[in-house]
């Protein structure tokens, strides 16, 4: 631990920060990770409102800085890719 009074106290914002990047990052992941389970589980409207929710999250955390501008946009258009790959359900006219 650090002797200086401000060096302690940027130790705590910094520990603070960490543990909200941490719980931001894991939010993202297990969005994902729903998503994809919609995906598997060919439930087309699950999967479209876990891509909503994962776009969300990651728009979010990219706008924070918690992760790059362009990590959030490969994944967003990642999971697009695979949201576009799902067969069109026809509805009954």
């Amino acid at each position: 631990m650090a002797n200086i009074k401000s060096a302690q106290k940027r130790a705590r914002q910094a520990e603070r920060r960490r543990a909200r990047n941490v719980s931001a990052r894991s939010a993202i992941k297990t969005a994902i990770r729903r998503f994809e389970d919609a995906l598997s589980a060919a439930d087309a409207e699950a999967a479209r409102r876990a891509f909503r929710r994962a776009t969300i999250l990651l728009d979010r955390a990219a706008a924070k800085g918690i992760i790059h501008k362009n990590k959030a946009a490969r994944k967003k258009s990642r999971l697009a890719k695979k949201l576009a790959s799902l067969p069109v359900e026809e509805t009954a006219s």
